[in-house]
């Protein structure tokens, strides 16, 4: 498997940041939508994939959300197994408001991102 190359690393860090301080701040809808983007750039790649799950359960528990706790923990299980064998949903946004299975369709922006030399 090839490594996660840097503008996508770069990209996935700046949405997990953008993630942080929207939750350091009350902003949980501006946090959820910037890991999710960070989710669809990272599934391909164990470790920021499971970085970035990782958030997403930070989020729920500070948000006190006790079905996407349990999703998060689930997801957390079976993201890195995911990205090094292939099998993701390409697209997923990682929420458990849908499908661990579940395709999506990838808004263009991060599709321009994921295709980028």
């Amino acid at each position: 498997m090839a490594p996660c190359p840097q503008h996508l690393l770069r990209e996935i860090d700046a949405r997990r940041d953008q993630a942080r301080e929207a939750r350091k701040s009350g902003n949980a809808a501006l946090a959820w939508a910037s890991l999710e983007d960070a989710h669809v750039l990272s599934q391909e790649w164990v470790v920021p994939h499971c970085g970035v799950h990782l958030d997403m359960l930070r989020l729920a528990v500070s948000t006190r959300d006790r079905r996407e706790v349990i999703g998060q923990l689930v997801r957390l299980i079976v993201a890195g197994p995911g990205s090094a064998t292939g099998k993701i949903p390409v697209g997923n946004s990682g929420r458990s408001n849908v499908s661990i299975i579940a395709p999506m369709p990838i808004r263009p922006d991060l599709a321009d991102l994921l295709d980028a030399p």
